[in-house]
């Protein structure tokens, strides 16, 4: 029988940020009683919903479909969100960014971690990676399919089990996803040439990265590479699951969420070579991001909803450009382009 009061609406979405936020606006609103189909798309920011909806208005079905999206930190409205860049953030995010930038040098100097290159990653390198991945846009994303899978447990009166299978899910699998990584990468030896075209879209992939989190320049989201959609829309499938073994396989599968920071060291990881150093590195940036997430678990806490977000992004962003110039040069030194330009 056909729905004479189906209709489709589109609506602008204001907190959008990268591929995860898709899928995660996709799969809360097409929850919701009424909605027959939505498509969400990033390079405009908006949303396209089907469904009835009565003799509600298009402003207050955008009120109405607010709800479900908000707590992750996006809301719908009829007008273009206005880009604001906030140029005066980068006063305060240079300097931050130079700062840890120094400390991270000093902490290379005394053997703590090695900066990020396509020859050595080291686990303290990966760990703060990790650290700053939990902060951003797209882990906050898997922050919100963490609460998303809680919300589901707290109905039943589970609390405190859920959160530490979704943890000991992450941690394992990142392990072990990593060291099939780390294998695939010893079964293909890389030469000189394949090592310059890894380091390459390692160097790539983490400046397209650092430039989005800057949120100024959002022409660079359009070359912001993503997990295929049908498996991380499954993965967001699998947080409805009311299910003892739920909270485990969620944090599984985020692995696969499309989380800019997780596929840099991911392909990272394939050039180690080697079960052990990938499974180790691939863990150690699971532990970076354990704190914050660990954090969500028992709060609301999102960073991304904080005055200061812009100050963080910005000055993160920072950081991974500068880790993907280093990379970036690193490639070019290697492959014998340039002679060597740091001696750190």
């Amino acid at each position: 029988m056909i729905d004479l009061n189906k209709k489709t609406y589109t609506f602008h979405v204001h907190g959008m940020h990268c591929n995860a936020c898709v899928l995660l606006i996709e799969s809360e609103l097409s929850n919701y009683p009424g909605v027959i189909s939505v498509k969400a798309k990033l390079n405009s920011r908006s949303v396209e919903i089907t469904g009835n909806f009565g003799h509600k208005t298009e402003g207050e079905i955008a009120k109405l479909l607010s709800v479900p999206i908000e707590d992750n930190g996006y809301t719908l409205s009829l007008e273009k969100q206005i880009d604001s860049k906030n140029w005066s953030d980068f006063k305060i995010a240079i300097p931050i960014a130079l700062a840890l930038a120094a400390l991270f040098v000093l902490l290379q100097k005394l053997g703590i971690v090695n900066l990020v290159s396509g020859e050595n990653v080291g686990f303290g390198t990966a760990f703060l990676i990790g650290i700053v991945a939990s902060l951003s846009t797209c882990m906050a994303v898997v922050g919100g399919l963490l609460l998303s899978m809680s919300a589901t447990f707290v109905k039943v009166g589970d609390k405190i089990k859920p959160q530490l299978l979704f943890h000991l899910g992450r941690l394992i699998s990142f392990f072990v996803l990593g060291g099939v990584i780390g294998t695939l990468g010893a079964v293909f030896t890389l030469n000189i040439s394949a090592t310059f075209v890894l380091n390459l879209i390692i160097g790539m992939v983490m400046l397209i990265l650092g430039i989005n989190l800057l949120d100024t320049f959002h022409l660079a989201k359009k070359f912001q590479l993503g997990v295929p959609k049908f498996i991380s829309k499954h993965t967001l499938d699998i947080s409805k699951w009311n299910h003892s073994i739920t909270p485990l396989l969620v944090g599984v599968v985020t692995f696969f969420m499309p989380c800019g920071f997780t596929q840099s060291m991911q392909i990272y990881t394939l050039s180690t070579g080697s079960f052990l150093a990938g499974g180790l590195t691939m863990f150690s940036f699971a532990l970076g991001t354990l704190p914050v997430l660990a954090l969500i678990s028992f709060s609301s806490f999102s960073i991304k909803n904080s005055s200061k977000s812009g100050i963080f992004f910005k000055s993160a962003g920072l950081i991974v450009i500068m880790f993907a110039l280093f990379n970036l040069i690193n490639a070019l030194v290697v492959i014998g382009i340039i002679p060597p330009i740091f001696n750190f």
